[in-house]
């Protein structure tokens, strides 16, 4: 019954989806090739490229930075100006740095790809998918959440096996010129057929004053930002999930920042096996996150499912970082079956723990938090990944970074079992009925 419950309930979420899944696909097809490309230009001849994976280190952890402000302004812009003009600024902004390089892919125009990505993801990053988690949580009842979130990240991962075939099959040439053609499509279609599920309230800032109306949208934002850290902070659960995401996010982007490049150091991949092993994660998460968790959820229960996602992280770290032959790499992507199922887990748990006027501000401001994992997590898995990778490394692991990465997930997996999701009150009282006394200005 749950499952052809959160069948049934995408029917309305179509103009949201098929976007979306469209924006994933022209995205995913260009990851495998990204490593090629950027090590070419930067790297004529050679299989390590430490300029490469620092070039990527710096990436993230500028993204990190700003997005612990931006995510969260980006969910409470939702939250009071509606879902829709948020998701066609975010979902527009990797036009551009893909279209750098399908004109050209010199050592130049890499480097301008990233400083432009750069400021992409800051934008976009984790906040095309918490507004779209808010937007579904507009539309959905709460009972039937948890089945919906697992159907779209199912989504996902379909649309990442169709990136990947794409990305194994298409030349080189034509995969950024395909990519941009699907991204250019993707705000388009939203902008014509996306209904707005946010009532908007006009108030009465449209009377002010210049100097007053500045002063009324400065405060308002801090209050909302105010509000928005209260709401996770003095909610049990929020903030229990919130220590288990951050942790997860810390040891998981530090594993992916590096780990193609570091296949291709050891094992000499391309992209086509970088596609095969995708392909092959991504096929196995359609299965776990469209049938199997929906099945699984009614029974067992947010938190079961977490920690189980949580101890397939630990083996998929411990299995790549020790990995001693080309095929024990797609043993260990093997267990993205299951540790792919955090996100829908968590979203549910923050979505049941939040009230559906703040489901953008709670979704945003933890993952605005994680993104301090952007920040964290390349300025110890860049070097320490280039030194073992070296001849200079002090002994003989070369996923040792991996390795490392892998105790932030058993702490995460720690705080996960601590967890009661049934405890705590929901965050309704906390954002308060207080009129802002800016209102009154006439």
């Amino acid at each position: 019954m749950s499952w052809w419950s959160g069948f049934f309930e995408l029917k309305p979420l179509f103009h949201l989806l098929l976007p979306l899944s469209i924006h994933w696909i022209a995205e995913a097809m260009t990851v495998s090739v990204l490593v090629d490309v950027t090590t070419t230009a930067l790297c004529p001849q050679q299989s390590s490229c430490s300029k490469a994976i620092y070039i990527n280190g710096v990436q993230q952890t500028i993204t990190g930075i700003f997005k612990m402000a931006v995510l969260p302004l980006l969910g409470q812009l939702s939250d009071e100006h509606g879902r829709k003009p948020l998701l066609l600024l975010t979902i527009s902004t990797s036009i551009i740095p893909f279209a750098l390089l399908a004109w050209n892919q010199s050592k130049e125009f890499v480097y301008a790809y990233y400083v432009l990505r750069t400021f992409s993801h800051i934008i976009s990053q984790g906040s095309i998918f918490c507004i779209s988690v808010a937007y579904v949580a507009d539309v959905v009842h709460e009972s039937k959440r948890v089945a919906v979130f697992s159907w779209i990240t199912g989504l996902s991962s379909a649309a990442h096996v169709i990136a990947n075939v794409f990305a194994r099959f298409l030349p080189q040439n034509y995969i950024f010129v395909v990519s941009i053609t699907l991204l250019t499509f993707c705000p388009l279609y939203m902008h014509f057929f996306l209904v707005e599920t946010v009532k908007l309230d006009p108030g009465k800032n449209q009377e002010l004053g210049f100097c007053t109306r500045v002063i009324y949208v400065l405060s308002r934002r801090y209050k909302s930002m105010r509000n928005a850290a209260e709401i996770v902070i003095f909610s049990p659960t929020l903030r229990g999930v919130a220590l288990v995401s951050f942790f997860y996010k810390l040891g998981m982007t530090g594993i992916h920042s590096v780990l193609l490049y570091y296949l291709k150091a050891v094992f000499g991949f391309n992209k086509n096996q970088f596609s095969e092993l995708l392909m092959m994660v991504g096929i196995g998460s359609i299965f776990s996150q469209i049938v199997l968790l929906p099945i699984l959820n009614p029974l067992v229960g947010e938190k079961v499912i977490l920690c189980s996602a949580l101890l397939a992280s630990i083996a998929y770290a411990w299995l790549s970082g020790l990995a001693w032959a080309p095929w024990v790499p797609y043993l260990g992507g093997s267990f993205g079956i299951i540790y792919i199922l955090e996100k829908p887990a968590t979203y549910g748990i923050i979505s049941k723990a939040s009230s559906s006027t703040n489901q953008g501000k709670a979704q945003t401001f933890i993952a605005g938090a994680n993104s301090i994992s952007g920040l964290l997590s390349p300025i110890v898995m860049s070097p320490l990944t280039s030194l073992f990778l070296s001849s200079d490394a002090p002994f003989e692991c070369k996923g040792f970074s991996i390795i490392c990465a892998s105790v932030c997930m058993i702490i995460s997996l720690i705080f996960a079992c601590m967890l009661n999701p049934n405890t705590g009150s929901r965050d309704d009282d906390l954002e308060g009925n207080q009129q802002d006394p800016l209102l009154n200005y006439n």
